[in-house]
This record gives C-alpha cells, sequence and structure tokens, in this order.
C-alpha cells in the first residue's frame, strides 16, 4: 500500500516536470536514418498528404535488463530456477517506461494536438499508437513521406528516408514506425521447392520399409511424401498420445492475411489423422487479422502451419493467430492505413510457431531489438518461441560461384558491401529457429536458411558449439562475407520438403522450412503435454536446453550445404552447424531428457 501511495504521490510532481520540459524552440535532431531504399524498392510518388498512418512509438525499457537475467535463470535447466517463470503481471512491470517518459511524450503529442483519447497504450506501456495524417507526421517528424513501390512484386508502401525528433525528446523514445522499416516479413515455404527436390517414384512393393533416424522402420513412401505419420515414424514418435485437457495449447501465427480454411482442414483430418475430423481450433484475431473461410481466401501457409501442426498434436488444443499485418499500400486506392506486426499476445500457449520473416537487413536494429525483447518476455513468462530459419541458404539461394557478381547480396547502407543475408527475427537470441532437411536418411535441404546475425552477438549458451564448428572451415573462408561473433542459427531443424498439403480441396506438395517449423514446434508441444501432464512446468525459452543437454536427443545432420550469394554457403557437419543446427528430433530421448529435469 506504502509503495502505491508514494506512486500516486509521484504522479503530479510527473506531470509538472513535463510541462517544464521546454519542446518550443528546442532543436530538431535526427534519430533513424537509411542511406536509401533497399534493393528492389524504388521512390515512386509523395505520399498524400491526408493519408493516414498508424504511428507505433517504442518507449524505453529501463528494467529490461532484469527480465533478460530472469529469462536466462528461469530457461537453464541447471538453475535452481529452472522453470519459475514469470506471470504476465512481473513481465509488463519489467518491460514499463519510466513514468517521466510517459508524461514527456504524452506532452510532446499534446503539442501537435492529440488529446489523450487519442492515444492508445499498449498494456506495459511501452508502445504509444497513433493514426495521424501523412502531413502532420511530416511535421512531427520533420521529414517528408514517399509511395516507394517494389520492383518485383509491385507493392506500394509509404517511408521515409530518415525522421527527427526534439533532441530532448530522443532519450524518452526508442524508436518510431513506419518510417524507415522496409522489411516485408513474407512467409518461408514455397511449391516450386517440390519441383526442384522431387524424388524418383519409389518402386519398393507397397508396404515396404527403410530405416529412420531413431533405429526404427519407417514406410517408404515418406521418401516421396510427408505426411503425419511420415513425421510420427521419422520421430520417434508412434506411441505418444497427448492430452486435451492438462492445460497444453498449440499456437500457430499467420499474417498478411493468410486464412487456413476449415474445409481443408477436416479434409486434411480425413486423409491423415481420422481421430481428429471434426475437431476445431481458436482463431484470435490480431490488428483486424481476418480468417475468411472462402476457398479464395484460403493462404497455402496457414494451411500448411494448422494441417501439420495441430494434425501431429491432436487433441491438444490450437489456436491460430490471425495478424492484420501490413497491408499493401495502394496509392490509386488512398484508403489504406500501413501498420506493423504485433510481437504481443494476450493469452499464450506454451508453444508457438512462425514462418515468416526478412533479410535482418531490412529491419531497422532498433526495431529488431525492441522485437527480439519481445520474445525474450515471451520466453520469460514460458513460452517456446520457434521461428523457421528462411529459404534463401546463406543469402539469396543463388549458388553459382562462378559468376560472383550476379547475386543480391550486398549492405544496403550505400556502399553496397558484399555479404551473406542473415534473417530476421531467426537471428535473434532469444527464439528457437528451425532449419530443413530432406529424405531418408535425413541430408540438409539446399534451400535451409543459416548464418550469423550483424546486429545480435552470440549468446553465450552457443559459445561452445559455435566455435567447434568455425574452427572446421579453413582459414579465410568466406572471409567478409559473415559476422563469426553474431548470433549463429538454425539452432535445430526438421524435415521440410514434399509436405502434402490440401489447398482449396486439393492435394497439394509444399516444401520451405514453412514446413520445418511447424514440424518442430509440434515435437515441442509435445514434450511441454508430457511435462504437464506429469505436474512440471512448460519448457519456456528451449536454446540454453539445447545446447546443454538436449541436443544429445537430437538426430545430427552431417551431409549438405546450404549455398547462396553465389557460394556453395555453409556446410552440415558432425555436431552444430550454420546449416541444420543440431539436427532433427527423437520424440522418445527428448521425453525422457525432459521428465527428467525439474
Amino acid at each position: 500500500m506504502l509503495t502505491m501511495r508514494l506512486a500516486l504521490l509521484s504522479l503530479p510532481f510527473v506531470a509538472a516536470l513535463a510541462s517544464a520540459i521546454p519542446f518550443e524552440g528546442c532543436q530538431q535532431k535526427v534519430k533513424e536514418s537509411i542511406h536509401g531504399p533497399p534493393s528492389g524498392w524504388y521512390k515512386h510518388v509523395p505520399a498524400p498528404k491526408h493519408h493516414i498512418l498508424e504511428l507505433k512509438i517504442a518507449l524505453p525499457q529501463p528494467k529490461f535488463p532484469v527480465l533478460e537475467q530472469h529469462l536466462w535463470e528461469v530457461s537453464d535447466p541447471s538453475h535452481a530456477r529452472y522453470g519459475a517463470h514469470l506471470s504476465k503481471q512481473e513481465t509488463k512491470e519489467l518491460m514499463a517506461p519510466h513514468p517521466e517518459t510517459l508524461a514527456v511524450v504524452r506532452k510532446w503529442l499534446a503539442l501537435h494536438g492529440l488529446a489523450e483519447e487519442d492515444i492508445t497504450l499498449s498494456s506495459a506501456n511501452d508502445w504509444v499508437t497513433i493514426r495521424v495524417p501523412v502531413g502532420l507526421a511530416e511535421e512531427m517528424l520533420t521529414t517528408d513521406y514517399h509511395v516507394y513501390k517494389h520492383a518485383q512484386t509491385g507493392e506500394s508502401i509509404i517511408r521515409t528516408m530518415s525522421y527527427s525528433l526534439p533532441e530532448i525528446l530522443h532519450h524518452h523514445v526508442d524508436l518510431i514506425q513506419p518510417t524507415t522499416m522496409f522489411a516485408r516479413f513474407k512467409a518461408f515455404k514455397s511449391t516450386l521447392h517440390w519441383t526442384n527436390h522431387v524424388q524418383p517414384i519409389d518402386s519398393s512393393p507397397s508396404g515396404s520399409t527403410i530405416t529412420g533416424p531413431a533405429g526404427n522402420q519407417v514406410d517408404a513412401s515418406c521418401n516421396n511424401t510427408i505426411t503425419v505419420s511420415c513425421l510420427r515414424q521419422l520421430y520417434n514418435a508412434m506411441d505418444y498420445n497427448t492430452s486435451a485437457t492438462n492445460g497444453n495449447i498449440l499456437g500457430i501465427t499467420g499474417y498478411l492475411n493468410e486464412s487456413t480454411n476449415n474445409m481443408d482442414l477436416q479434409q486434411f483430418y480425413q486423409l491423415q489423422n481420422p481421430s481428429a475430423y471434426g475437431s476445431n481450433y481458436t482463431s484470435v484475431s490480431i490488428n483486424g487479422g481476418e480468417n475468411n473461410q472462402s476457398y479464395g481466401a484460403a493462404g497455402i501457409e496457414a494451411n500448411l502451419d494448422t494441417q501439420f501442426g495441430f494434425g501431429l498434436t491432436w487433441p491438444t488444443p490450437g489456436t491460430f493467430y490471425t495478424t492484420g499485418g501490413e497491408p499493401p499500400f495502394d496509392p490509386d486506392l488512398l484508403t489504406e492505413s500501413d501498420t506493423n506486426e504485433p510481437y504481443s499476445y494476450d493469452t499464450i500457449p506454451q508453444s508457438i510457431s512462425t514462418s515468416y520473416g526478412d533479410d535482418e537487413q531490412s529491419v531497422p536494429q532498433s526495431y529488431a531489438t525492441r522485437v527480439c525483447n519481445g520474445m525474450a518476455a515471451l520466453g520469460a513468462r514460458g513460452v517456446s518461441v520457434i521461428f523457421s530459419s528462411g529459404d534463401g541458404g546463406v543469402g539469396d539461394g543463388v549458388a553459382y560461384p562462378d559468376k560472383p557478381l550476379e547475386h543480391q547480396c550486398y549492405s544496403n547502407d550505400g556502399l553496397k558491401t558484399p555479404m551473406f543475408l542473415p534473417t530476421f527475427p531467426a537471428s535473434c537470441p532469444c527464439v528457437t529457429v528451425v532449419g530443413g532437411t530432406i529424405n531418408i536418411p535425413e541430408t540438409a535441404a539446399n534451400f535451409s536458411g543459416g548464418g550469423f546475425s550483424n546486429y545480435f552477438r552470440r549468446p553465450s549458451y552457443q559459445d561452445d558449439a559455435v566455435l567447434a564448428y568455425l574452427a572446421t572451415l579453413a582459414p579465410g573462408t568466406y572471409k567478409g562475407l559473415y559476422n563469426s561473433t553474431g548470433r549463429a542459427y538454425p539452432d535445430v531443424s526438421s524435415q521440410a520438403v514434399n509436405f502434402l498439403t490440401i489447398y482449396q480441396g486439393r492435394e497439394t506438395p509444399v516444401g520451405g522450412t514453412s514446413c520445418a517449423a511447424p514440424t518442430f514446434t509440434a515435437f515441442v508441444s509435445m514434450l511441454n503435454d508430457a511435462r504437464l501432464s506429469a505436474g512440471k512446468s512448460p519448457l519456456g525459452f528451449l536454446n540454453p536446453f539445447l545446447y546443454s543437454t538436449g541436443y544429445t536427443a537430437l538426430n545430427d545432420i552431417t551431409e549438405g550445404r546450404n549455398p547462396g550469394c553465389q557460394t556453395e554457403g555453409f556446410n552440415a557437419t558432425v555436431g552444430w552447424d550454420p546449416v541444420t543446427g543440431y539436427g532433427t528430433p527423437n520424440f522418445e530421448k527428448l521425453k525422457d531428457l525432459v521428465l527428467a529435469m525439474e
């Protein structure tokens, strides 16, 4: 009670302090800038002054280092606090800005005519959202917005090359977007991978088997087509049954208005998991996301993720998060509003799979850091946050070493320095990243995204594994093309080619690390199911476990490469590697490990 009274008494002081800040006449100073639009984008026309922008203002989180320390402690199986995850309220308090910051930002907004009812705050008060016309945004940020178009896709977005704030506001604001961020957050899937990797028709008699990575027998047909049954056979989970009532939930995220079609899902269940036929999932809309049930609105990415994620884990309840995302701005309609992807959820499953991302350098480092902080908060709350590694190998997925100039692997800082292209959010140290494999015996899929972050330093949990791999490379290998001290990924891998989905009522094979992420997440969900049924906490952030002991229960992938940027890319080898991580799951071995932990 005393704390509350002190807080209430301090509010008038904070308000008075904010009112005393002299914004009028204060010098504007550049907050963020980029040299020019990333490769593929070009300036089209000035943005219409009346077009409405939804600006998101990130406020500093002074207590985040404390939250991060909690994350490392509750995620480390050797720590006394392992599994003691934070509550939502505890997490909010550690993400909140200083009260003075909120007061100062409110005063700045008021000076531009924005009243309290025009301001929306996140649950932790660390994000402020306002909707303003382009003309007012340009005045507030001392900038000029333009419509930029993408030469290949025709997409149009409203962005600027720099923005400024009053100098005294700089330490009260981390970033404002959309301004300089051009990330498209595409889905990591492609039906083209089917034709690139299709295997010869198996001539084995019906019912024949091959030996899987766990030493068990697997249907030979799984070398041509991946089904729910194939994955359970391959990864040693045929006899495991999940619970519908122990509180475990699997989450699948959908972005860019991707819908998961329920008729397709039921048809998939009939074919691959008849016991699940007639079951449903929970659909949660974020930022105006829709789950349109017309066949025309079905998204192959959303269908893939939900069909295999929910199909593998039934009867575990599933939640599909449909996010409105960043709608393309149509300069001819002048009606749509640009928004940012939210990375926060109110009702949180214990395992969440996401198969979207973009080149790390297309995301401003300030924004990437804030998103990664949000992932850390989810991990501290006991959520296993899992992302696919991307489908471009070490960069653009183009592998012709004899033509070194015909690629898109350059820095976008104006210097055009040749470099590999890490992906984000895969480069965030607070998520688990899944690469791709193919065939039985498994080898690396040649599109499996992998490499080293240019934004985030390598976390200590992976020092030994990554340094051991780097020691196997010949001196000077790809010198200058990657940051050997950056966060390395992927962490693990899974099958990623020839997944038999149902799309618009038809059987459709799909490939890409978008197949790998929901697959690995489904097995993590099963591990959480086992722990919850045993009265234990969920696994939460996985990487400290995976890099300390979990890797001993993974199938090491030692063959294959991930070419890109006119190079052969990195190689898979014994132990961890930046193509397949530590390998694919052996569920029974993993289950024994996680049940032995507190």
